[in-house]
């Protein structure tokens, strides 16, 4: 079983920066793709973020241009950058890493917390 270890997050005022890793216990090269979920208070998980295994990235229009997702192969680690937060940002963020094999086989972080203060 795939283990996805999450660090980062916390508190920031509107405007401010995070960055948000997630550590994988084998090589993100054998994943066909990682994402970033969030999921705010009260609300349902949310993408936000897929860098995709030859790199192509995606982002939910929310967060498109302030955050960027990114892997590091080599550290078998997986970042999200957020800036300009926003109080909307806040939520628990998620990092998954999938395996597509007839589905899709999904392994989760076990989440942090992001709070932007207005």
């Amino acid at each position: 079983q795939v283990q996805l270890v999450q660090s980062g997050g916390g508190w920031v005022q509107t405007g401010g920066s995070l960055r948000l890793s997630c550590v994988a216990s084998e090589s993100l090269a054998t994943f066909n793709a990682e994402d970033w979920f969030r999921q705010p208070p009260g609300g349902q998980r949310e993408l936000v973020a897929t860098i995709l295994s030859g790199g192509t990235t995606h982002y939910d229009d929310s967060v498109r241009g302030r955050f960027t997702i990114s892997r590091d192969d080599a550290k078998n680690t997986l970042y999200l950058d957020m800036r300009s937060l926003k109080p909307e940002d806040t939520a628990v963020y998620y990092c998954n890493a999938r395996r597509f094999d007839v589905v899709w086989h999904n392994n989760w972080g076990q989440g942090t917390q992001v709070t932007v203060s207005s």
